[in-house]
């Protein structure tokens, strides 16, 4: 197995901004996602089986054939930044039950190429979205990659430099984003995502923080957070996977081994090859081979 292979298997994604429904194409406001599968669907299919370089292979071509929409370059930023989180280790149950780390200052070393690379791309998403905006202040994929960037900056700046007052917020921004979103496009499940996982982090801070956080217009609450990550994991489209380790990892933080166990193990059997669920489900006491089961 190559070193990036093993990057690769170190985790499954960071969590608050990669929250958004995505279209595969232009839709008038409040319309039902499109049923047609597109090269995002296909890249965002192989970065949860760990083919990095293949997924960005899938969204180059939606690029190309999409130049304005900044869907790509959000898409592109979207695996860098899983790359980093990966080599970092970020996201396995150890990380997540780890206050010190989950919610704490320990130091981390981004990789300097990697970091370019996400910024790079992040900020055209966002120019490109921004652009879109200015033109339709209701257009949905401008919103999605607003949304998609500025949670992926939002993570970079917590979970990478440890800069968490700024991190939350553009969580906050993120979150409005969002809420347009769900104005606009009621089933578009996947921005629960974004909002289940700022309701859930915020609201595990110490009370002190979460006093002072209130103050600035910033509050979470973890039981609705768990709500909004549940519609994420059985209604999402593109980031459903994301929001059902997300939600098993906030169950086993609660005491909540059962809801854990259901969708881990639905993630291993539908995501086979990706060591991080088998390893998960595994300290859970269940054999990943009864998956296969009925």
């Amino acid at each position: 197995m190559d070193a990036r292979r093993r990057i690769w298997h170190g985790l499954f994604l960071p969590l608050i901004g990669l929250a958004l429904v995505v279209r595969a194409a232009p839709a008038e406001p409040g319309q039902a996602l499109p049923s047609t599968p597109s090269e995002i669907d296909a890249g965002f299919r192989l970065l949860y089986e760990l083919q990095p370089e293949a997924g960005r292979a899938q969204f180059a071509l939606w690029q190309a054939a999409h130049p304005q929409d900044p869907l790509g370059s959000a898409s592109e930023a979207a695996s860098y930044l899983f790359e980093e989180c990966y080599r970092q280790g970020v996201l396995t149950s150890e990380y997540f039950f780890d206050n010190k780390r989950f919610l704490g200052k320990v130091a981390i070393k981004p990789d300097p190429k990697i970091r370019a690379a996400f910024f790079a791309a992040d900020l055209k998403a966002q120019d490109l979205a921004r652009r879109g905006l200015a033109k339709d202040l209701n257009d949905v994929n401008a919103l999605f990659a607003m949304t998609l960037s500025v949670g992926m900056q939002a993570d970079y700046a917590s979970l990478i430099d440890k800069q968490q007052m700024k991190s939350l917020a553009m969580i906050r921004d993120a979150d409005k984003f969002a809420k347009r979103l769900l104005a606009l496009n009621p089933d578009a499940a996947d921005a629960y995502l974004t909002l289940g996982a700022a309701n859930y982090i915020i609201g595990s801070l110490p009370a002190l923080k979460r006093f002072f956080l209130r103050i600035k217009g910033i509050s979470g609450d973890k039981a609705s957070g768990l709500r909004q990550l549940e519609i994420a994991a059985v209604k999402g489209r593109y980031l459903r996977p994301f929001a059902k380790i997300l939600l098993a990892l906030a169950a086993l933080r609660e005491k909540k081994p059962e809801i854990a166990r259901v969708q881990l193990k639905e993630l291993v059997a539908e995501f086979p090859e990706n060591p991080l669920f088998a390893s998960e489900l595994a300290k859970l006491g269940a054999a990943p081979a009864a998956t296969a089961a009925p």
